[in-house]
């Protein structure tokens, strides 16, 4: 009987801080700055700078410690992670490895098999080290500082993970809970989300964890679910031709489906970890820990039940609705100014959704006002224009959020609801469908929808679909 086997998966999560400065200098941290740009001598390791530690950093650990079920370390301090490579300008990281700020957490995903509990290990703050540019046609590599010394949190997960689906599933919850925090956008495709994965594989029904692996350069969820699947087999192919799983860092090509290996993995004690000398030890304070958390926003879970208790929403429409807090956000703002919910709910689930996935955004990204979807949804229900005419002015809304009633003006987009304009040509219709009136006559009541859609057909659908059938009635 062929032996079957289990996959035991932990992760790394690094998580870039949404601060404006880095973590021991005033850098900025903004994305997409030109090269070298937002460097000092901090930051670029120069001899005798020296860090101080930016307080929000140590703010956003608490504030995602007490959001994912941590023990909060209240004497915590920094430590020296000591190797050399070409985008690590000091020759160490500092790091915490004896003390984290947190430890001993866990969140709760749904899978298939419902509630799964993963529990964390630890998180700890460090600073992001810088980035290579390998340029293949002077063949060298160039170094960027724009990224050394931004602020990281460390998420360790304990090996509680056994499918793909139950990774992207903790992903997806960190993540939520990360940008409902604020502390951090979670853009894979930015790297301020990164995950390294730590798999064995074992005989299912064995206690005995099996020698894993680190897969690092993975900046998708669908980089991830391939290269689990690719390492699982990897290993229980191995595993099967008697030869033995060598315990290594391994990078993640997505082109090729296939990972190669880097480096055998170090131990702790390979980088010399040493208490860091140029700070100071950190102390948090009872007070303070209950400030930020007395400051915790609404979470998704809570979101979702108070929008199906107070807006009748269905189960899948608060799902949506409350993956994103901006999104969330926006919506609840619609739908208290419009004072229609279901007809917000409706726009965002359709129109707003289908926008943003033509033009391949997030919806962080989303820009345009409340207020001027509302002025649609209410110009909508007044019966000031159609369904059709009002996609149209949503479309440039939402591309550069136009005030919605003066262009429908300017594009002559308002219904018609004056008699007097419908009369005259319900009078032209009337006149050039003679047949079709004796047929209305005669009790054929498709007739009298025939001329009502010739009727909006001269009027480019502006007509004011009750009003028309108004003054058509009264004249047939």
């Amino acid at each position: 009987m062929a032996k079957q086997y289990e996959t035991v998966i932990g992760l790394e999560v690094h998580v870039e801080l949404a601060t404006k400065t880095k973590i021991f200098c005033g850098c900025s941290t903004r994305f997409g700055g030109a090269v070298n740009s937002h460097t000092c001598p901090v930051c670029t390791g120069m001899p005798g700078a020296l860090p101080v530690l930016n307080k929000k950093v140590v703010k956003f650990a608490i504030a995602l410690g007490k959001a994912t079920n941590c023990t909060i370390t209240q004497y915590c301090r920094f430590d020296r992670k000591n190797y050399f490579y070409p985008d690590n300008p000091q020759n160490y990281q500092i790091s915490q490895l004896y003390l984290p700020i947190c430890r001993d957490g866990h969140i709760d995903v749904e899978t298939s098999n419902g509630t799964k509990t993963i529990r964390i290990h630890e998180m700890h703050m460090e600073e992001d080290a810088g980035k290579l540019i390998h340029d293949n046609y002077e063949d060298c590599s160039l170094v960027d500082y724009n990224r050394s010394g931004v602020p990281l949190i460390e998420i360790v997960s304990e090996p509680d993970m056994r499918t793909a689906d139950e990774v992207i599933a903790y992903l997806e919850k960190l993540r939520m809970i990360c940008q409902y925090l604020g502390v951090s956008d979670c853009k894979l495709q930015e790297g301020s989300m990164r995950a390294d994965v730590n798999l064995s594989v074992r005989e299912i029904g064995s206690e005995k964890l099996g020698t894993r692996t680190e897969m690092k350069n993975l900046n998708s969820f669908k980089a991830i679910l391939h290269a689990i699947e690719g390492e699982r087999e990897r290993q229980i192919e191995l595993l099967e031709s008697g030869r033995e799983i060598i315990q290594e860092t391994r990078r993640w090509d997505d082109n090729k489906e296939a990972s190669f290996t880097m480096r055998s993995k170090e131990d702790a004690k390979d980088y010399r970890y040493f208490p860091e000398p140029d700070l100071q030890p950190i102390l948090i304070s009872d007070q303070w820990i209950d400030e930020i958390k007395a400051k915790q926003p609404e979470f998704q879970p809570e979101k979702a039940e108070r929008y199906k208790e107070e807006y009748g929403l269905s189960d899948y429409d608060t799902d949506i609705l409350t993956q994103n807090r901006h999104m969330a956000d926006m919506f609840e703002e619609t739908a208290k100014l419009c004072g229609n919910p279901k007809k917000a709910a409706n726009w965002f689930m359709g129109e707003v959704l289908r926008t943003l996935k033509d033009k391949a955004m997030d919806p962080e990204e989303l820009t345009f006002s409340p207020k001027n979807l509302a002025a649609i949804i209410k110009a909508m229900d007044e019966g000031k224009i159609n369904q059709g005419n009002a996609q149209k002015v949503f479309a440039q809304v939402f591309i550069s959020d136009v005030e919605p009633l003066a262009y429908m003006e300017e594009h002559g987009l308002m219904m018609v609801s004056d008699a007097g304009a419908i009369e005259k040509v319900v009078d032209e219709v009337l006149a050039e469908n003679e047949g079709v009136i004796a047929d209305y006559h005669n009790g054929k009541d498709k007739a009298f929808g025939f001329l009502v859609g010739q009727v909006m057909k001269k009027m480019k659908g502006k007509g004011d679909p009750a009003k028309v059938n108004e003054v058509l009635k009264g004249k047939l």
